[in-house]
């Protein structure tokens, strides 16, 4: 389909095609819908994985692509399932409660290694019907997504983010090989549910502030960030949060983040 359409691969895209259709469908699984279910497909491409998720007799299809190039193709796939409609956008621009509206959605995708983690964070964060995300990324990316204190592998903000939204976990190791061109790391696949209410009760606004500053110097520990954050005495305010003032942020989980946040002077 390359070939007959003239598609190269865009480097500055961060192109890799899903090239298994067996992966397709696994993947398809992994993402657990069937009818009466909604799906937004971010990175449509050739159409492997849109094909997989039309085969599972879903409701719709939201397939969504960038890159113009492929857009004749990928709708040259669709053509064969009603259910699915392909949406030419960016999907790191997109104004998701106007493009899904109220119903119940899934996301999934294979997404583009240059900008998956923003891509995320934009569902978690305001595509509030947006229930479950099932996203392939590069391994890198799927350690940080889920990873923990306890875990010290890629924890920083972008972990704390997707904990306070959903619970994650890697669902699926995938090789380069299934993919054209091959790329030279290796790839997972994270499924994220969202969580009814975020974990913890703060101010949303505070409580990225204390997260951004802390892990903007990670190598200070927490006190050097609450100071810098306003507090006269930040071993005092971090003594009412439950929180040693010689940690280091990446030693933090969430509710660690929450009481400071709670205990910064308004």
């Amino acid at each position: 389909m390359l070939e007959a359409y003239g598609i190269e691969p865009s480097k500055a895209l961060g192109q890799h095609f899903l090239i298994d259709p067996n992966l397709a469908a696994a993947v398809a699984a992994d993402v657990g819908v069937g009818p009466g279910d909604a799906v937004v497909e971010i990175g449509a491409g050739l159409g492997a994985l849109t094909t997989a998720l039309a085969e599972r007799d879903v409701d719709r299809v939201l397939a969504i692509e960038f890159d113009r190039q492929l857009l004749p193709a990928l709708r040259s796939v669709a053509e064969a399932f009603p259910a699915v409609e392909v949406l030419d956008a960016d999907a790191t621009k997109i104004d998701w409660s106007a493009t899904l509206g109220d119903g119940a959605w899934v996301a999934c995708g294979n997404l583009p290694y240059n900008v998956g983690t923003a891509i995320v964070l934009s569902l978690l964060e305001h595509a509030p019907t947006v229930r479950t995300l099932v996203v392939m990324v590069q391994r890198e990316v799927a350690d940080r997504l889920i990873a923990t204190p306890s875990s010290r592998e890629g924890y920083g903000p972008t972990s704390v983010r997707v904990a306070f939204h959903a619970e994650a976990a890697i669902v699926r190791s995938v090789p380069a090989s299934v993919f054209w061109p091959r790329p030279s790391v290796a790839s997972a696949i994270v499924r994220m549910d969202r969580r009814p209410q975020p974990a913890v009760d703060v101010d949303e606004a505070t409580l990225w502030r204390v997260v951004d500053e802390a892990f903007g110097q990670r190598r200070k520990t927490i006190r050097a960030a609450v100071r810098r954050l306003g507090a006269d005495e930040p071993d005092a305010a971090l003594a009412g949060a439950g929180v040693d003032p010689s940690a280091r942020p990446e030693e933090l989980d969430l509710a660690a983040f929450a009481r400071i946040a709670e205990a910064l002077p308004a």
